[in-house]
């Protein structure tokens, strides 16, 4: 080929028909069966939002407020903006720079160094447009550049959704913490309130040589057990408020925080029967795990092109003259065409040693993904399996409840009668206070299965369209 008798018009055509040296990818199957083992309950849930999920109006403003003044929701689109940019930059490469330049030089030599053996002062003038060394991209080279800054920048997109929605599943565990410590603190001060009416009474008994001091201690253990269960869940208390400061990124104001019950504070949609295994696929942890793979790919095309020679152009016209005022005078024109190729010839096996690690690259980097998939795939099969697990647990501990606080009824009944000592009052409310904390502990375990399945679903168990 003769690189002197092409036209730009044939420039033109090698550089839009350049080899695509990167490898096709075929369609990779999902590493995972079709759907979940796991059945689920009945519904039809389709494009659901964050807001729907958690329909909370305190817990809502709360996401609001944590999406906007978040730390790591402002680190990861400080980071996708970085990417961005770092594209455009490979983007640009695809297209030639033109730039302007002008310049001016007056300058006076001395009779000794001048040719003419006399003083003269020189001037000179330019103004030219042009490019500096344009590579045409004959092998896909520059665009394979593009290519896979443009998929490392899709990939970081999704790490900012993945971020999104860890954040919200991890503010609203913070908010059910909370929410629990708090039932769990009423339910001791509850305890705490029968057991301070029991130990009145019982100093009363005992003042009148009716009941022994045995009795009285044993009421007065279960008093001082209640203010520790109290000291205890205020501090927790605390701790779930100030996790839900870190979180938001500002002071919680005290109307935001929940009041409810547990039973109250979130109602989720139900979850279709026979969830689909493809749900992954809107996982954006595994989207950005495809696109890394796909950034990989693009790599080969980079090394292998390496093997080929380079062709780049320098070229520029303008106008120059020795005197500013004829420099755009006519006959002043000025032009220069540079054209240079590089072709590798000996350089120790490098390009190769390039053209391995690439592929080799873009097989870790197909193995991450399938692996991603497979850990999704478990995590929705767990959080399945926790969820029909705690629903079944939640109904035997509303049992368990239900049968200590009538034992505890029964039981202060038979003592005022004086059919039974208090030892047996003493067992049946530690028993019903114990049943009372596993009940909260259950319905707390088991909205937070639903909060880990929307997490691992990527957001929510809808099929994106």
């Amino acid at each position: 080929m003769k690189f002197k008798a092409l036209s730009l018009a044939s420039m033109s055509v090698l550089v839009l028909s350049a080899c695509q040296m990167a490898p096709e990818l075929e369609d990779i199957p999902l590493p995972v069966p079709d759907n979940y083992a796991v059945e689920a309950g009945q519904g039809n849930v389709a494009d659901l939002k964050w807001q729907q999920f958690f329909n909370n109006e305190k817990l809502q403003a709360l996401i609001e407020q944590t999406l906007i003044h978040n730390k790591d929701i402002k680190l990861a689109a400080l980071n996708v903006q970085q990417v961005r940019a770092l594209y455009q930059i490979e983007d640009s490469a695809l297209y030639p720079s033109i730039d302007f330049s002008a310049s001016g030089t007056r300058q006076r030599l001395p009779a000794d160094l001048s040719s003419t053996g006399s003083a003269n002062i020189s001037e000179s003038y330019s103004a030219t447009v042009g490019m500096t060394a344009y590579e045409l991209d004959l092998w896909g080279k520059v665009r394979n550049q593009s290519d896979q800054a443009l998929q490392t920048l899709y990939a970081s997109e999704q790490t900012q959704t993945s971020v999104r929605i860890s954040l919200i599943s991890e503010l609203v565990n913070a908010w059910l913490n909370y929410a629990a410590d708090k039932e769990l603190l009423a339910l001791a001060y509850e305890t705490l309130t029968s057991q301070q009416e029991s130990l009145d009474l019982m100093e009363k008994t005992y003042a009148l040589g009716a009941a022994s001091k045995l009795s009285l201690a044993q009421v007065q253990s279960t008093v001082a057990t209640a203010k520790v269960d109290i000291a205890n869940y205020q501090r927790l208390l605390k701790r779930d408020k100030n996790a839900l400061d870190l979180l938001v990124g500002q002071v919680v104001e005290p109307d935001l925080l929940p009041v409810e019950s547990l039973d109250e504070v979130l109602n989720f949609p139900a979850v279709p029967v026979g969830m689909p295994s493809e749900l992954l696929e809107q996982r954006p942890d595994i989207k950005a795990a495809e696109y890394r793979l796909l950034a990989a790919n693009a790599n080969i095309g980079v090394a292998k092109a390496a093997f080929f020679p380079s062709i780049s152009l320098t070229a520029n016209a303008g106008t120059a003259s020795a005197e500013l005022d004829n420099l755009f005078s006519s006959g002043s024109g000025t032009w220069s065409f540079v054209p240079s190729i590089n072709l590798p010839i000996f350089n120790m096996g490098r390009n190769q040693a390039n053209l391995d690690v690439a592929q080799t690259q873009q097989q870790i980097a197909l193995t991450t993904y399938e692996q991603t998939i497979q850990q999704a795939f478990k995590e929705v099969s767990d959080s399945l399996a926790d969820r029909e697990g705690y629903m079944q647990q939640l109904a035997a501990l509303e049992e368990l409840y239900n049968s200590n606080q009538v034992t505890f009824t029964l039981s202060q009944a038979r003592f005022e009668k004086g059919a039974d000592s208090y030892l047996q009052v003493l067992d049946a409310q530690r028993n019903w206070v114990s049943a009372g904390q596993q009940l909260i502990t259950g319905k707390k375990a088991f909205i937070a299965s639903q909060i880990s399945l929307y997490k691992a679903v990527g957001g929510g168990w809808q099929r994106s369209e």
